[in-house]
């Protein structure tokens, strides 16, 4: 038990309060004085320093009733003083203000999330139907290059759908996993095939989650051994694999390079993944908010300020999501130059994670 807990001060009040009957009978033996009277001053001192002990303990409760009010009415602003209390209490007003601030970061993420889809969804819809009123109005033919366009702007409101597809999966908890034993060269050549292809399809459109459009950049694969296996879902480890790629190429100088490293983990099947980049890097005091949504790198020491990628700021929190959907990490590493994620996957289940 605590020694200020309320179980404490409970007990202690019961203490004193049989003490103080206990002295004043002591006191009537000892002067005669009629048992009345005594009775009549033990109750009420009994009552005064009952009075000031709930006091103090409901106090604190009244207050936290009205700031829960105030939480349940959408006013997220209000706190709970006697957080410092070192009983029960104070635990429970740490709670309450520690609800309130996840309420309002959530709050913040949810008007967020809406400014962000209404910015990303505009720009795709505004040029298809700008090339739809022209072939319409007859300003333009309806050509393999017009309808080429129109394409262009429909699969980039494809790319934004998928993006927000996963962030609601993202939120609604759990996505069964299909894990399987694979081969990692092989699967990890065809996820890079795949970037470089996209690019030269997509050159010169803003990307969405997982695509790049840079084509200066080289992309590198170093897995050691090449027969290296690993056991997990090949299309969420995909997901992450593709975002951490796009992410680092957003990232890189011109004519830079972006190596994805793979080696073997700890425990069978299991897997270690590095991706990094020759790019400004991330301060160490930064490195918390990496993997955060909405976090378009648009801060001085991402170095990609007022580039207006197009991206969606999702990329790297769904990496995080099908990371820690097997179990594993993700984290930003120490690099001596540019940027350095490194995944671990967990491997078969039921070994030490």
């Amino acid at each position: 038990m605590r020694p200020f807990s309320v179980k404490a001060k409970l007990g202690t009040l019961v203490v004193v309060s049989v003490f103080i009957t206990t002295g004043l009978l002591m006191v009537a033996m000892y002067t005669a004085t009629e048992l009345r009277f005594i009775t009549v001053f033990s109750i009420i001192a009994t009552l005064l320093i009952t009075q000031f002990v709930a006091h103090s303990l409901t106090a604190p409760l009244d207050e936290m009733n009205t700031v829960a009010r105030f939480i349940s009415n959408g006013d997220y602003s209000r706190r709970v003083r006697g957080a410092g209390r070192r009983d029960e209490i104070g635990d429970l007003a740490v709670t309450i203000n520690r609800m309130a601030d996840e309420l309002a970061a959530q709050d913040q993420q949810r008007k967020e999330l809406v400014a962000n889809v209404s910015h990303e969804l505009r720009t795709p819809i505004a040029g298809l139907r700008a090339v739809l009123e022209n072939v319409v109005d007859g300003v333009m033919a309806a050509d393999p290059e017009t309808m080429r366009t129109a394409l262009k702007q429909t699969e980039r409101l494809g790319r934004l759908v998928d993006t927000l597809l996963d962030l609601s999966r993202l939120d609604n908890g759990v996505v069964p996993l299909k894990t399987r034993r694979f081969e990692v060269w092989p699967y990890l050549s065809g996820v890079l095939k795949e970037a470089n292809m996209a690019v030269s399809q997509r050159a010169g459109l803003a990307s969405g989650s997982g695509t790049h459009t840079r084509t200066d950049v080289h992309l590198h694969l170093d897995v050691s051994p090449p027969e290296l296996t690993a056991h997990a879902d090949p299309e969420r480890i995909h997901q992450a694999v593709a975002n951490l790629i796009d992410n680092a190429v957003k990232h890189s100088p011109q004519h830079g390079r972006v190596t994805v490293l793979a080696r073997r983990g700890p425990y069978p099947e299991s897997l270690e993944l590095e991706v990094l980049d020759e790019g400004p890097g991330i301060p160490q005091s930064e490195w918390h908010k990496v993997f955060e949504r909405f976090n378009r790198g648009d801060s001085d020491s991402g170095g990609q300020k007022g580039k207006g990628d197009g991206g969606t700021g999702l990329g790297l929190a769904i990496a995080r999501w099908a990371v820690e959907l097997h179990g594993g990490q993700i984290r930003v590493a120490e690099s001596t130059r540019g940027c350095r994620i490194r995944v671990t996957l967990p491997g078969e289940p039921g070994t030490p994670s």
